[in-house]
């Protein structure tokens, strides 16, 4: 009987405790939790339309603008002269850059000035004879001829019967043999077309110089030019004569140059092209790198703005009423930092500065400098 009764307790003590515990999950009331609505501060500004230039940005390195290749046409020993030959050294228009010994070959032309000489001394006796009226200009011309000196042109010839005498005697075959002789004579001695400086010096006094030897480069450090690469959509916009702002890469000097050239051809495989800006400036030199901003047209009803406000690139974000809001645009150019667009009315209030987590619809609130 005592066993009956504990097992009825133990069932009830069960039961009671399984109500108890349902009445306490059903009533228990938990505390709603309560978020802080977050209104995040941008910073907006009014657009005003007006005119923006549109300027291409490019860049490239100096080149002079003449620039020649120092290369040896005869051969011989190089001889030191009253400048080193060196870079760096400055010359002026027509002074001997670097001189070639040339004595053996002097020797030579002055034998064949010598035989061109006696050649026409030769056949004066059958011009007086045959050809009287003519004597008198050959032998003027053998009375200014100076071996030291030279040679004079040919006088002139005045009948036919003249030209084959003087023809079949050989004579104009050794005039100009010896004229021959005296222009390859003239590269022994280089001299500076304009004045310039020498930037590479590939020998030194006492060298062999050989036929087609590269000797150095020599350069006007007063006036350059430099390539760049314009995208073909703006080839009709570039002018031969437009002005080209230049900067260097600190930002720190300006230069002004102009569009000289531009090339007609399309690079296929970039879809640019070229085009060749002219600068001097005493300042620069030759494989300088500068920054250049071409202005190709002005486009009217439009503002700049940094791409990083663009979403997708036409897309902007505008506040109205406290709420952001995501507008269309039209992109009319788009440079490394900033787009050039159009279709955002006057006085509407656009973000200024990027909004982390921005979206179509999110509140906000309107910095407002108090200073």
């Amino acid at each position: 009987m005592r066993k009956i009764i504990s097992i009825a307790l133990g069932v009830l003590l069960l039961v009671g405790a399984f109500f108890v515990a349902k009445y306490l999950i059903d009533n228990k009331k938990r505390p709603k939790p309560k978020f802080d609505k977050i209104v995040k501060t941008v910073f907006v500004e009014e657009v005003n339309n007006r005119e923006i230039p549109i300027i291409i940005t490019t860049s490239g390195n100096l080149v002079a603008k003449h620039k020649i290749d120092l290369y040896a046409e005869v051969q011989g020993v190089l001889k030191a002269s009253s400048k080193e030959f060196k870079a760096g050294t400055m010359y002026n228009r027509g002074e001997s850059i670097l001189k070639i010994n040339s004595d053996e070959f002097y020797a030579n032309l002055q034998s064949q000035k010598s035989n061109f000489y006696n050649s026409i001394t030769s056949i004066m006796p059958d011009i007086r004879l045959d050809y009287p009226d003519d004597y008198q200009k050959w032998q003027t011309y053998l009375n200014n001829f100076d071996i030291n000196k030279s040679t004079p042109e040919l006088p002139q010839i005045n009948s036919e019967k003249e030209k084959y005498f003087i023809s079949g005697r050989g004579i104009n075959t050794a005039y100009y043999n010896v004229k021959n002789l005296e222009v390859k004579l003239s590269k022994y001695n280089l001299r500076a077309p304009y004045k310039g400086v020498l930037t590479e010096a590939l020998v030194t006094p006492g060298s062999l110089v050989r036929v087609g030897q590269k000797l150095g480069e020599f350069i006007d450090p007063s006036i350059f030019e430099m390539e760049v690469s314009i995208n073909a959509e703006f080839a009709d916009l570039l002018k031969v004569g437009n002005a080209v702002t230049l900067q260097n890469l600190d930002k720190t000097k300006t230069y002004i140059g102009k569009v000289i050239r531009i090339n007609g051809k399309v690079d296929a495989t970039s879809q640019t092209i070229k085009a060749f800006i002219q600068v001097a400036h005493e300042d620069l030199r030759e494989g300088t790198y500068l920054e250049a901003n071409l202005t190709a047209r002005s486009e009217k009803d439009a503002i700049e703005v940094s791409r990083k406000l663009l979403v997708d690139n036409k897309q902007l974000y505008v506040v109205r009423d406290s709420i952001l809001e995501l507008i269309d645009v039209k992109p009319v150019y788009f440079s490394a930092e900033s787009a050039v667009i159009k279709g955002v009315k006057n006085g509407t209030l656009m973000l200024s500065k990027p909004t982390p987590g921005a979206y179509n619809g999110m509140q906000v609130k309107i910095f407002e400098d108090k200073q």
